[in-house]
């Protein structure tokens, strides 16, 4: 069955590629706004060979690693805290859902305030808009924890500090290690969107130029380079939840299948 999953995404995926080839050719799409895949990697290997591509990559992912690292932490710490702590949770619910659903992009006018086009500004909004997706998954894994694991805990005379090591954060940490998924994806999309529409160095400043110069196949490469990142770091995110989880019974579930 996996086999034959494989073979018919594999399928899937070289007719999407021989439309992509077929479309422009063929005079539907005009190649100005859409050149055929064969150009887009040409153009591909000729950014590969370019030095500044590389730089561009490693600015993209030092503010996308950065700001992840950033918001999973302060996301589970807060989390933790606000979940144990009732009186806590009752104060910062409404602020919660008052700041969750603000767009990041509505906070670049703030940040080229602040930084400008530095690496502070794509930290920014990629920390805004990671820290809700570790901060929600986080309250609601504490507030999963089953109450009578948690009494049970107690009534063995197990300290605060024990019950969260032994009781809360095992049950916590498959949504922690959703919402850590989560952030990873949105981290990326907010570090290239700060750097096309502010200006930072990295990938999207690159499209942006790219863009602006008319080099359309060159724009079209480094998208395609994005989507590959994007993909690369979903997989990795997925092997790493499967490695922090693998006691957990929807992993090995999945494993067994």
């Amino acid at each position: 069955m996996k086999a034959e999953n494989a073979l018919l995404g594999t399928a899937g995926f070289a007719g999407f590629l021989a439309l992509c080839e077929a479309v422009p050719r063929f005079g539907i799409v005009s190649e100005d706004y859409f050149p055929p895949l064969s150009r887009i990697a040409d153009a591909l290997v000729t950014e590969l060979g370019d030095q500044a591509f590389w730089t561009a990559l490693g600015d993209t992912l030092t503010g996308w690693a950065l700001g992840l690292a950033i918001a999973v932490t302060a996301g589970i710490l807060a989390g933790v805290l606000i979940a144990v702590t009732p009186y806590l949770r009752e104060a910062t619910a409404s602020t919660i859902e008052f700041l969750r659903p603000i767009p990041s992009v509505a906070l670049i006018p703030l940040a080229v305030l602040l930084y400008g086009t530095e690496l502070q500004s794509v930290l920014l909004l990629v920390v805004y808009a990671s820290f809700w997706q570790v901060l929600i998954q986080t309250l609601y894994g504490v507030q999963d924890v089953d109450p009578v694991a948690e009494e049970t805990a107690r009534s063995y005379g197990l300290g605060t500090w024990a019950r969260v090591r032994h009781v809360l954060w095992p049950s916590a940490l498959p949504y922690v290690m959703t919402g850590v998924r989560l952030a990873a994806a949105v981290a990326l999309i907010l570090a290239v969107t700060a750097e096309l529409v502010i200006g930072a160095p990295g990938l999207g400043r690159r499209i942006a130029v790219a863009q602006t110069s008319q080099a359309v196949p060159e724009m079209y490469a480094l998208v395609v380079v994005t989507g590959v990142l994007g993909l690369l770091i979903n997989l990795g995110a997925r092997t790493v939840e499967r490695r922090a989880l693998a006691w957990h019974q929807s992993v090995r579930g999945e494993v067994a299948v």
